[in-house]
């Protein structure tokens, strides 16, 4: 271990002593020796105990410490402390500008235990009611998280977009005349990235475009470059010539599996017992054409089942970003969101929707101001009279329901059959087995006031896995109650998982696609929906909020 390890090893120690309230002086002894240790031009691993003894500022607690770390990698003192406390808090102490009284507080008020939650609570703005919190200071902690998430090399596809976009600009502004075309897990959807895949053609060299800032060159073989970005997010960048293109961005944008099912299924044997040859084709429309399949969108390029469905002539018509006719799932300022009922509404108009649904949080959480009986009333009242200012346009009054932990909601049926709509959410109590998971789904999926299954499986991606339920058995209840099923598009959830998609349209189930949006700017998201329901075969028909006002109400009155 160099002298800078080792520091940072009592940093850590001291900041998770701080996070568990111990001896102030123990503390800042090992953030002293923190300073000391990486400020030592020795290294340490070639002194004696006795020469660390003599350094002012370590010891002989630290120096036994370091010789500790030295000889077994960690030190006991550091493993008491992170053996009770979860893992995703540990993590947290890493990212930038979070010290560990602000992490306690979200911890132990807010019950944040991993990365991934703490970034979605700066997104719900979770954070801003905590004392010594604010605006400015969730916004630089959703920065520091951001960036902290991007350094681990896998991130969500929202965040893999954005890196590529600057990735593309500088490549660009090299080579000004290159055709340049996303690949891989991005162009395919994935929610989560692991790497930034990009196709250049007609290139003979692009070592001009490696600069050590925004892309450092790792590896280079025969045609592609293995680079890394300032975030150290990895990159690699094909090459091909002009004529191979379709061909390479063909093969560059499926995945494995459904390469081999590709050449499976559709390679014909010719009268000499050759191969197809795909090589040399100019355009992808030209491989599925040498194929005699129709195309394939890359988005669904994932296994072979869909290649059946080529074959077959039924492959889906995807929906687009346009073909969505409502906002379902918003939030206000009357429980955790930004901005107002009426701007929520003015900006769901002017992105060109005819209604907006604001399904505020219930009573149960009240750690995000959720709604009680009598402030109930008043946001109908607010609703009706902003609704008398529109033309051409609807604000529903609908909830986002707790459902409590044994199934029901939180609100008695007097209440609930006053919303236009119900979302019924769970939030708290995650810790559930595969059947209590399942038969509490299943049990407000029953309940006859439930429209809407919000965030089935109460996943975010990248920090906590979700409940773990049968799919099969709550597509099934809501089939048989006429609930449809949330796809979140907020793109730390995209909940439900487009693998489920097929299977809840097969059982006839409506996906409602909804950005679970927290400020104005959060309706925006329903566009990651919208590209993951591409991914899951989603078409206009299986989609709720793809329908007119008129149809949306179609749905509602077949609860009745």
């Amino acid at each position: 271990m160099t002298n800078k390890e080792i520091a940072r090893a009592f940093a850590d120690l001291a900041a998770i002593m701080e996070l568990h309230d111990e001896n102030p002086f123990k503390i800042k002894s090992y953030q002293n020796a923190y300073i000391t240790l990486r400020k030592l031009d020795t290294p340490l691993e070639t002194m004696s105990k006795a020469d660390m003894d003599a350094v002012k500022g370590i010891g002989k607690s630290t120096s036994e410490k370091i010789i500790e770390l030295l000889q077994k990698g960690d030190m006991q003192a550091f493993r008491q402390y992170a053996d009770k406390t979860p893992a995703g808090v540990v993590d947290m102490l890493h990212i930038k500008g979070f010290g560990p009284k602000k992490i306690q507080a979200v911890w132990k008020e807010l019950g944040i235990e991993t990365v991934g939650e703490l970034l979605y609570a700066c997104n719900e703005n979770r954070l801003i009611e905590l004392h010594g919190f604010g605006k400015k200071t969730q916004d630089e902690i959703r920065k520091n998280t951001e960036y902290y998430l991007k350094s681990r090399n896998k991130v969500h596809w929202a965040v893999a977009e954005e890196m590529t976009e600057g990735v593309l600009k500088h490549i660009q502004s090299k080579l000004p005349n290159a055709k340049i075309e996303k690949v891989g897990e991005l162009r395919r959807l994935m929610p989560v990235v692991e790497k930034i895949e990009l196709l250049v053609v007609g290139v003979d060299s692009l070592l001009q475009i490696f600069d050590n800032q925004t892309l450092t060159l790792i590896k280079e073989n025969e045609n592609s470059y293995f680079a890394k970005t300032e975030d150290n997010f990895p990159v690699i960048i094909y090459t091909c010539a002009i004529e191979d293109f379709g061909s390479k961005v063909f093969k560059y944008s499926a995945s494995r599996p459904f390469l081999d099912s590709f050449v499976k299924h559709t390679v014909r044997k010719d009268s000499d017992g050759e191969g197809v040859d795909f090589k040399h084709l100019t355009t992808e429309q030209a491989v599925f054409d040498k194929a005699h399949l129709p195309f394939i969108p890359a988005e669904l390029r994932e296994n072979e089942t869909i290649i059946d469905l080529a074959k077959a002539n039924k492959l889906p018509n995807l929906i687009h970003l346009g073909d969505i006719k409502g906002v379902i799932h918003t939030h206000t300022t009357w429980s955790d969101g930004l901005h107002s009922t009426r701007e929520m509404a003015e900006t769901a108009q002017r992105l060109g929707y005819q209604y907006i649904g604001i399904s505020d949080h219930s009573k149960a959480a009240f750690y995000a101001n959720g709604l009680k009986e009598d402030r109930i009333e008043a946001q109908w009242q607010e609703i009706d009279q902003l609704n008398s200012e529109f033309f051409n346009f609807k604000i529903l009054k609908s909830i986002e329901c707790d459902i409590l932990n044994d199934g029901s909601l939180d609100y008695g049926d007097d209440i609930l059959r006053g919303f236009d709509f119900v979302i019924a959410s769970v939030h708290t109590n995650l810790k559930m087995n595969e059947e209590k998971a399942t038969a509490r789904l299943i049990k407000a999926i029953e309940n006859p006031f439930t429209h809407i299954l919000g965030h089935p499986t109460g996943r975010l991606l990248l920090s906590r896995e979700g409940y773990p339920i049968d799919h099969r058995k709550v597509i099934d209840a809501c089939a048989a109650n006429h609930v449809a099923i949330e796809l979140n598009a907020n793109p730390y959830r995209l909940d439900l998982d487009w693998t489920w998609i097929p299977y809840a349209r097969e059982r006839g189930v409506l996906i409602s696609i909804n950005p679970d949006a927290h400020s104005t700017t959060g309706i925006s998201d329903i566009r990651y929906g919208v590209l993951t329901a591409r991914k899951g075969g989603l078409d206009t028909e299986g989609c709720l909020n793809a329908r007119t006002l008129t149809h949306f109400y179609e749905f509602l009155d077949g609860k009745k």
